[in-house]
């Protein structure tokens, strides 16, 4: 029986080790953390490619308890648009036949580690990764005896020790934004701010480099499936969880400091200075203050000749671990899912004797390479376009056409 020994536990990695687990393989998966639900607030959007890999990692009632924890795309309204005085630029596409789901990322964590039971090894930190005398890999611990596997897989996200090990050097780089996100109850916030943003979710991006992401969740009014004895989500209320970016700079850098209610007030108080309208930081002002959190945002290249840049053997890396990816598309961890499900699929044909594990590798990593180059070109758009607006040129573009593109809302509407 083939061996594989997973090094990190987050979203990538624990759905590798649950299709793995439901195919019959020996596997096991090393986690620093102690607990899977000590992981961010906030929310992931899986799309229906997502959906239908992870359909092939999980067990179906899995699978029926996520969509019942999950919101619904095609129950709320169009995407929108706004400048910083909060008015209207435009709509996003109609979602009536979406598949998409949004679901809370602790929620999405805790089913997947319940499907991988107890081959989920907690506390234990991944310190490298070696070959044993017969060139068997070997996963190496700060604490504990190091474990020998027929292929190891590196999922520990955007600084993962394997992927280091095979690239040589690190596997992304900053993406030049730092982002600082948080959760607001829509029931917080004032009669005339839940009428502006209404059930949808929405992006405001503003001169001088400074953009506010808005995403509606509500897993219980919009659930994707109405089976509410299944529900397992952390949102019960209606809920926008948001994300605002800075371009990096040693004044946004400094906020990383800051924890909970002295962040959120420091993020205030940035973007009265750039001019907001006060009741568009409503959202802000009225966050839970335990949510606030801030975090670089990294980004691998959009290449995907550049990505995973080392021979196929019996060690590989997938998810961030490889195509790190700001969240600025909502697919990071979408794919993971699906590199897992990929994964899966060429190592069970190595199983039965169809190919080695190497050549299952390589096959993989060559499919890998490319979803990730999709979902680094789309994340890096708008990542681009905030930058785009911190230059002398862009900053009066952006102050230029936001009452034009409002204007003309008024008038199709």
């Amino acid at each position: 029986m083939m061996r594989v020994a997973v090094a990190g536990g987050g979203i990538g990695g624990l759905a590798l080790a649950a299709g793995l687990r439901r195919r019959g393989f020996e596997v096991a998966v090393y986690e620093r953390d102690r607990d899977v639900r000590a992981t961010g607030g906030y929310h992931i959007t899986l799309d229906d490619r997502a959906q239908s890999a992870l359909r092939e990692l999980v067990e179906p009632p899995i699978m029926r308890r996520l969509l019942a924890s999950g919101s619904a795309l095609r129950l709320r309204e169009r995407d929108a648009c706004w400048d910083r005085s909060g008015r209207l630029l435009g709509h996003g596409p109609d979602l009536s036949g979406s598949a998409s789901i949004d679901v809370d990322r602790i929620t999405l964590r805790a089913l997947l580690a319940e499907a991988v039971g107890d081959d989920l090894r907690l506390g234990q930190q991944v310190s490298g990764v070696e070959r044993d005398e017969q060139g068997a890999p070997r996963l190496l611990f700060a604490d504990r005896e190091p474990v020998t596997a027929d292929l190891v897989v590196g999922a520990e996200g955007t600084h993962s020790i394997i992927a280091r090990h095979l690239a040589g050097g690190p596997t992304s780089e900053p993406a030049g934004i730092i982002g600082y996100s948080g959760r607001t109850t829509v029931s917080a916030l004032s009669a005339g701010e839940r009428r502006r943003l209404g059930p949808r979710s929405g992006i405001v991006i503003a001169p001088r480099g400074a953009a506010l992401y808005i995403g509606f969740l509500d897993p219980v009014g919009n659930a994707a499936l109405d089976a509410p004895e299944l529900r397992a989500s952390v949102t019960v209320e209606p809920t926008y969880i948001w994300g605002a970016m800075f371009v990096e700079s040693p004044a946004t850098d400094a906020l990383r400091e800051l924890r909970h209610d002295r962040l959120r007030d420091a993020l205030v108080h940035r973007f009265r200075t750039l001019g907001w309208a006060e009741h568009t930081l409503e959202i802000l002002v009225r966050a839970e203050a335990s949510s606030v959190a801030a975090f670089r945002f990294n980004a691998a290249s959009t290449r995907a000749a550049d990505l995973a840049p080392w021979p196929a053997s019996r060690i590989t890396a997938l998810g961030d671990a490889v195509h790190a990816t700001p969240p600025t598309a909502g697919m990071g961890a979408g794919t993971a899912i699906r590199d897992a499900a990929d994964l899966l699929g060429h190592l069970t044909a190595a199983a039965t004797g169809a190919s080695t594990v190497p050549a299952a590798v390589h096959r993989f990593e060559a499919g890998m390479r490319e979803r990730g180059g999709e979902t680094l070109t789309a994340a890096m758009r708008t990542v681009r376009l905030i930058r785009a607006t911190d230059t002398t040129i862009g900053a009066a573009a952006t102050t230029a056409i936001t009452p034009v593109l409002a204007a003309l809302t008024r008038l199709r509407r």
